[in-house]
């Protein structure tokens, strides 16, 4: 028999427990990660049960009488343990919704399952089950992923750049300091997309010292002159490319290429994957097809983030 109820932080300690040895969850899923931004959502996390004990966690915010898992959250379905859980039982969480949403006035559940890269064992239970519930797939955002036991290379053209920037007296090292980096992606997004990062100096530096083993960021350098960088969400085996940033002095220079040739190559030869993020907009209805060559030139090839509607 299971129990369904919604978190609270009571349940801190133990949700970062089950969230630590889950087969499909990643630092993302931490309270500490989830909390920086709790006063844009309202939190209506989901706790499911068997015999008092915790067996499937879900990381959701609600907006009426829709529930969400999470729109702070890149991915976030029900996260499950490797041992001690099968299909019957998400079948039987996915019954045990269809009574307890409504009873707390959710009658629409909007799901983003976690991508199959960031899982540590098979865990696409969810997947199913939302079949049998006659869910309706209602966003496809596809990303460019390397697998890094056995990456294609990148093209010739690609190539030529990362020699001529080799040429360039251009260092590539990891850093604590964000802001200049901070500085080149807020200027970049404003002139390029008239937007911000989604996440501010702050906030990223929280989360940053929060998690110190998994936002990481590496710049290309050149006399102490800022070039280029990425900041990677390291987890789960996947290096994960959250933002990208160039100047002009950088562009002119091949860095990008160069830069994702070091940490494809090197820093991150040992991951079982390279993702270099989503190229969509609009919900997935619009592709930018440049960024996408881009990232294919690099050898990443598609996976898709799929969000799914269940009316109950």
């Amino acid at each position: 028999m299971i129990e369904l109820k919604q978190y609270t932080p009571e349940l801190h300690d133990a949700w970062n427990a089950f969230v630590a040895k889950s087969k499909n969850a990643t630092f993302l899923h931490n309270r500490e990660y989830m909390d920086y931004h709790s006063d844009r959502f309202e939190d209506c996390s989901l706790v499911a049960l068997s015999k008092g004990n915790i067996i499937a966690l879900l990381p959701a915010n609600r907006v009426g009488s829709t529930l969400y898992s999470h729109q702070g959250l890149t991915y976030g379905g029900w996260l499950t343990p490797v041992k001690h859980f099968t299909i019957i039982d998400m079948l039987e969480i996915f019954d045990e919704m269809k009574s307890f949403l409504p009873s707390i006035g959710i009658n629409e559940l909007i799901y983003k399952a976690v991508p199959h890269i960031y899982h540590t064992y098979p865990a696409e239970e969810d997947l199913y089950a939302i079949f049998r519930h006659n869910g309706t797939l209602i966003e496809t955002n596809v990303s460019s992923t390397i697998p890094l036991e056995n990456p294609v290379k990148f093209s010739y053209n690609y190539r030529r750049e990362v020699r001529l920037a080799e040429q360039k007296n251009i260092v590539v090292k990891e850093t604590e300091d964000l802001e200049p980096f901070w500085n080149a992606l807020s200027s970049l997004l404003g002139a390029k997309y008239d937007t911000v990062p989604v996440h501010s100096l702050n906030e990223i530096s929280l989360l940053k010292e929060r998690f110190p083993k998994n936002i990481r960021l590496f710049e290309a350098v050149c006399e102490d002159r800022l070039l280029g960088g990425a900041l990677i969400y390291d987890c789960a085996g996947v290096a994960h490319v959250q933002y990208i940033a160039t100047t002009q002095e950088g562009r002119d220079n091949y860095v990008l290429p160069y830069l994702f040739d070091h940490l494809i190559n090197e820093t991150f030869k040992d991951r079982k994957y390279f993702d270099f993020g989503i190229s969509n907009e609009d919900h997935g209805r619009y592709l930018n097809e440049g960024l996408a060559k881009q990232k294919c030139y690099m050898g990443g090839r598609a996976i898709v983030y799929n969000t799914y509607k269940i009316v109950f």
